[in-house]
């Protein structure tokens, strides 16, 4: 496969974390006080899934060559008001619609990385936000025919669907993989245990895992290599006489497809594309997922994605009932006053302690998720090091003592 045994058991763990995603995500028994903070449930493993390939192609860019783009939100509704024309116009398989959003959206990026690439540093990173906003305004009002505005494009009876007949309609269609629907869930009851298995969410698992492994492939070969050289030091390399703007311009493209691949996956899973997925807010999402990650790393912006979509849903949902029942057993007066604080950390308030975490990984882990990872697995290597120390220092001065001469 091209990967060193390294990184075959970083894909592997990647692989079993997505396979065993059902199980992992729902530790709490379903009619447990606990039961909220499971993450088991289809929507929610698909966004996981989704948003974590929409980072790990950010990453290619960002990680890689360190240009930080503020317009990635734009290849990401690209790619869903694509693939929901591709519904509309000729199919509900999800394969047409996925390969059409990832061509048009890695269009786009050719066309906007050829520009915003002639600066570098902030400025390209102001020019990137102006063509997502620019984007956003005329997915939101002047392509309104296009785009059907702020009520955003969705399907409709009237559609013609020519592969499926979509004349002749009685109802909305749904979305599906050569008759296998993307809604279907096999639901598994294990004693006070509930799982679900979607359709969906193991398509967008595979095609996650196959998104990784070409990531990785970038990672290792030697046009990753120009790209961290790109990074390092690319007044150097221009000092040489190489020309880096077709790297640097490949590299957005390819991240622009990624983006573009989670926008089709959106809309594979609920055939609706809104201009608020080309908001600036977007884009700073994926940034934030990609540092709290890891930038640089393989596996990081996954973790970040679902530490990111984890808090979004599942923090969120967290209310003042919902304090009020676990600290009940307090007095009245304690009960409230604990309640009032808490409250502004949670659900309206989720924002406030994401940021609070983003602070304090940003400042005792500047490596992100992974490098907290490391200093876990380093400090136990240690403790195994230190225990084994001695008898290794007692092996060597018993052979240096039989073999004076070396």
């Amino acid at each position: 496969m091209g990967l060193d045994k390294k990184d075959i058991t970083v894909l592997l763990i990647v692989a079993a974390l997505a396979l065993f995603a059902p199980f992992l995500l729902n530790p709490f028994p379903a009619g447990s006080e606990m039961a909220q903070f499971n993450a088991g449930y289809p929507d929610l493993m698909q966004r996981f899934v989704i948003f974590g390939i929409f980072a790990v192609g950010f990453n290619i860019l960002f990680g890689l060559t360190g240009y930080l783009s503020f317009g990635h939100a734009a290849f990401l509704g690209v790619g869903s008001y694509s693939a929901v024309w591709m519904f509309k116009l000729l199919s509900m398989n999800v394969i047409p619609a996925i390969i059409l959003s990832v061509v048009v959206a890695g269009l786009f990026a050719l066309l906007i990385g050829f520009i915003s690439l002639r600066r570098s540093g902030i400025y390209f990173s102001i020019l990137t936000l102006a063509f997502a906003q620019m984007s956003f305004n005329l997915a939101y009002s002047v392509l309104t025919p296009i785009t059907n505005g702020e009520t955003g494009l969705q399907l409709a009876l009237s559609d013609p669907r020519i592969l499926d007949g979509g004349g002749a309609a009685t109802s909305l269609p749904v979305t599906e993989l050569f008759g296998m629907e993307m809604r279907s869930t096999w639901v598994m009851d294990a004693g006070a245990w509930s799982f679900q298995f979607n359709a969906g969410y193991y398509l967008c698992a595979v095609i996650l895992l196959v998104a990784f492994y070409i990531s990785m492939r970038i990672f290792r070969s030697p046009f990753g290599l120009m790209l961290r050289a790109v990074k390092s030091n690319q007044q150097r390399m221009n000092y040489t006489g190489l020309n880096t703007r077709p790297y640097t311009l490949a590299a957005f493209v390819i991240s622009g497809m990624y983006a573009g691949l989670a926008g089709g996956l959106l809309a594979s899973m609920d055939p609706l594309a809104g201009a608020e997925r080309m908001q600036w807010t977007a884009s700073g999402e994926v940034v934030l997922m990609t540092i709290l990650g890891g930038a640089g790393t393989l596996i990081g912006p996954i973790l970040g994605a679902g530490f990111i979509k984890y808090f979004e849903n599942i923090f969120s949902k967290i209310n003042e009932a919902t304090l009020h029942q676990w600290v009940s057993a307090l007095p009245d007066g304690l009960e409230n006053g604990v309640v009032f604080v808490a409250e502004h950390f949670v659900g309206p308030g989720w924002h406030l302690t994401l940021g609070l975490l983003f602070m304090l990984i940003v400042i005792f882990l500047p490596g992100g998720l992974v490098e907290g990872g490391q200093r876990v697995g380093r400090m136990f290597r240690r403790r195994d090091g230190n225990a084994t120390g001695p008898e290794a220092d007692a092996a060597q001065q018993r052979g240096a003592s039989q073999n004076p001469a070396e």
